[in-house]
């Protein structure tokens, strides 16, 4: 019989081996991508968590390099569709031909598969092309499979869509529907270097020698990562505590509402933004925390699971108000155990005093 000892020390050191991995991955992608550890902790949060990611970043900071050098070290098929307004859905999942045989004169259809079958797919520009082209990722990126003629064709494993957006300019894009944006575990805004950081990327693109990634992780560790993670244990409090921030996004629920919803949000987050929140609390909690999984965890997570899930409306516009900062005041505001402040007012003896 296994004591509760026993069991404590092979959790802590599943734990190491998962913070081994992470540590490696991210020593090898600093060789290439200088500096941007936020960008490349909440993508490497979203890809152990079994979720897909959008990047959203003017052009020129290394977005594409950084997708492709965190393929190479996790030793995964890389593939990258370039998002045209021409595109076809068949350019991306694959189509079927009319194949031959000379001996026989026979006729068959065979399915040439498209560069979606890849386990990291780079999607880049997603908003360049029509909505038809778009939808044609719905499917894969939720069920993993495409299906093409009544045959369905199931996707490599693991398997992750990692799509960019320019924020600058909009004209002639396809803005992406809150159906197709909902699947995305998060949205990681890719900021300006500082200034040393841009020094040392000045100073490594007039070295000659390409730098060798030396792969750190395959499929099948990663897989067991990803189970790891999902079977963390999350405490009663902190998944009440994440769907009290979800609900509090939506300005058509019952009982008390932020001010700050109410005045400039025009729809909340739905019922998926509250499974990425503890899926990435988890994540968070065994590759950068402590091991457990607290309300801390869910904080961290929450600007990349909220923003493409919340809408503002024509007053945050107006106001220039953007949605980071409707989070932040959420933030604040939002208990962690559960009263609002009136409530933890009337039952703190010191205020009534």
């Amino acid at each position: 019989m296994q004591t509760g000892g026993s069991s404590n020390h092979e959790g802590e050191q599943l734990i190491a081996q998962v913070r081994e991995h992470y540590d490696a991955l991210r020593a090898e992608i600093s060789k290439v991508i200088v500096g941007q550890d936020e960008v490349v902790d909440q993508i490497l949060l979203a890809v152990f968590s079994r979720g897909h990611a959008m990047l959203v970043g003017v052009p020129g900071l290394a977005k594409t390099l950084l997708i492709s050098t965190i393929a190479r070290a996790m030793s995964l098929d890389f593939s990258r569709i370039q998002f045209t307004p021409d595109l076809m859905p068949s350019d991306i999942t694959g189509t079927e031909v009319i194949e031959e045989d000379k001996a026989t004169g026979h006729r068959s259809l065979r399915f040439v598969k498209g560069p979606v079958f890849a386990n990291v797919v780079l999607a880049d520009e997603i908003n360049r092309t029509p909505p038809k082209t778009q939808a044609a990722l719905l499917e894969a990126m939720q069920e993993r499979q495409v299906t093409i003629g009544g045959t369905r064709h199931a996707l490599p494993a693991p398997f992750f869509v990692l799509a960019t957006q320019n924020p600058l300019e909009q004209e002639g894009t396809y803005p992406l529907p809150e159906a197709q944006l909902d699947r995305f575990m998060v949205q990681v805004l890719v900021r300006y270097p500082s200034e040393e950081e841009e020094l040392e990327v000045i100073r490594r693109s007039s070295q000659k020698d390409e730098v060798e990634i030396r792969p750190v992780i395959d499929a099948d560790q990663i897989a067991k990562v990803q189970k790891i993670i999902r079977s963390a244990p999350v405490p009663e409090h902190v998944m009440r505590y994440a769907l009290r921030l979800v609900r509090s996004t939506r300005s058509d629920e019952s009982g008390r509402v932020p001010d700050i919803v109410r005045d400039y949000v025009s729809w909340g987050a739905g019922p998926r933004a509250s499974e990425a929140l503890i899926q990435g609390a988890r994540a968070h909690a065994l590759l950068v925390g402590n091991g457990i999984v607290s309300i801390d965890s869910v904080r961290a997570i929450a600007h990349p699971v909220l923003r493409h899930r919340v809408l503002t409306n024509f007053n945050a516009q107006a106001d220039q108000i953007g949605i980071d900062q409707i989070i932040d005041t959420l933030l604040r505001e939002i208990p962690e155990d559960g009263r609002d402040a009136d409530q933890r007012a009337m039952s703190d003896p010191a205020i009534k005093a």
